[in-house]
């Protein structure tokens, strides 16, 4: 029997340009966005509209006549679900289903709803979950407007709406009760997961394996660059949101030393807070990288606006003075562009002037990048210069192994290096430290 697929719900965008926000972006640019959003989540967008203004209206966010027209257009365009650009308030979201009779959606629902779609491991769907209750709370109350009419078209007085009202209230009691106590559980087994990554990061300090994370705006290529770092087979797709769950690959580096490179979810303008919140066990990755590449599609019409995106969300988890390297992707699909070009699109983006070209997709600029890693990440090791005993050769290979070795030679007494190793690992080679023995240790920074 052949099964068909249900046909995907009719989608209209409403957005707003709001002068007291000019940090935002232009509305066009964020609806074409939202059209973006909505067709991953499996939605077809048959048309956008947005209006300017200076405050959002508190009852609809939108004006009255603006909503008249949104009427109109979705009775016009057989519409299922109106989705706005930005969150609605609760009384927001009940006004505009009662005068359009149908559902509608704020940008945080689209992109929990996309989240949950793309959630594959426990982890990340006990944090959806989370996020999707803390979001669903405050709006509880809009389940129970069905009993709200009932009481309504009694026909009798005040009385008999009254005795109407009861088992919604009732319910919405019992409902916000079991809703809290899932909330609870859901932050205690999100401790457990933090608790348990905790001692994964503890184990992965101790060995002095360097961390560089992936971060970016989404669908930048981050998950295609991991594949090329790593060679390692991440699902990529041409999508918003593609990678949820964060993956962490070894890669080697070009002086034989290895890193660990980690995949993270992407970041969007207009993030909902309690995404960020509900994240953290995912976005701790990033807080514990000894450097983070920032990847950026250096061809999108708004690269600007999204590197921006990117840094105001690193600065929101404390990390935005970490050591980070630029890396501007796609350069591939740009034809007729030379590396001059290139040069004068970051200059006029504002952006680093150290930045790597790549095409994550065509393995270019790749070698010049693992160099440039290595590079960075040697800066934040400490030197040393060591003649190691023979009988330590186990030392010798952790300094290959997790360090940069710049100088090597086989002495009578042992193996004399030189070059850096993290500093987590310093003191294990502390008695060896200038080939006395005697326990100098003479180091710098570089």
């Amino acid at each position: 029997m052949h099964m068909t697929e249900a046909p995907r719900k009719r989608a209209f965008l409403v957005g707003a340009e709001l002068s007291s926000m000019p940090e935002q972006w232009p509305a066009e640019d964020s609806l074409r966005e939202l059209a973006l959003l909505a067709d991953t989540a499996g939605l077809d967008v048959v048309g956008s509209m947005y209006q300017k203004l200076s405050h959002p209206f508190s009852k609809y966010f939108i004006g009255p006549g603006k909503l008249r027209e949104l009427s109109e257009v979705c009775a016009a365009e057989r519409v299922d679900l109106v989705i706005f650009d930005d969150e609605l308030t609760p009384a927001q979201t009940r006004n505009l289903e009662r005068e359009l009779n149908m559902g509608v959606l704020d940008r945080t629902a689209l992109i929990l709803d996309i989240f949950a779609q793309h959630a594959r491991t426990h982890e990340g769907r006990i944090q959806v979950e989370l996020a999707q209750y803390e979001y669903l709370l405050p709006r509880l109350r809009r389940q129970w407007t069905h009993l709200e009419r009932q009481a309504g078209s009694g026909g009798t007085s005040a009385g008999g709406a009254v005795g109407l009202r009861g088992p919604g209230e009732t319910q919405l009691e019992l409902d916000r009760r079991a809703i809290n106590q899932r909330i609870a559980l859901l932050k205690d087994q999100l401790g457990d997961v933090h608790r348990h990554r905790e001692l994964y990061r503890k184990r992965r300090r101790s060995s002095g394996v360097p961390i560089a994370a992936l971060v970016g705006y989404t669908n930048a290529g981050k998950s295609t660059l991991l594949n090329a770092l790593s060679g390692a087979n991440v699902l990529v797709e041409d999508r918003l949101f593609a990678t949820l769950d964060p993956t962490t690959r070894q890669i080697a580096l070009p002086g034989g030393q290895s890193i660990l490179l980690t995949d993270t979810v992407g970041f969007i303008q207009k993030l909902p807070t309690q995404l960020i919140a509900a994240f953290r066990a995912t976005l701790e990755e990033i807080s514990e990288a000894d450097i983070l590449l920032h990847v950026l599609d250096i061809t999108h019409p708004n690269a600007q606006e999204q590197a921006q995106a990117v840094e105001a969300t690193l600065r929101e988890l404390g990390v935005g003075k970490k050591p980070m390297l630029t890396v501007l992707n796609k350069v591939d699909t740009m034809e007729g562009i030379g590396a001059a070009d290139v040069e004068g699109m970051a200059a006029d983006l504002g952006l680093p002037s150290d930045y790597i070209a790549v095409s994550a997709q065509r393995g270019w600029g790749i070698p010049a990048l693992l160099t440039r890693l290595e590079e960075a990440l040697a800066s934040t090791m400490v030197r040393l210069d060591a003649l190691i005993p023979y009988q330590r050769n186990d030392l010798v290979s952790l300094w290959h192994e997790r360090g940069f070795v710049e100088h090597q030679a086989f002495e009578a007494e042992g193996t004399h290096l030189t070059g850096s190793v993290p500093r987590a690992l310093s003191h294990q080679f502390e008695a060896f430290v200038n080939g006395d023995g005697k326990g100098n240790y003479a180091y710098s920074n570089g």
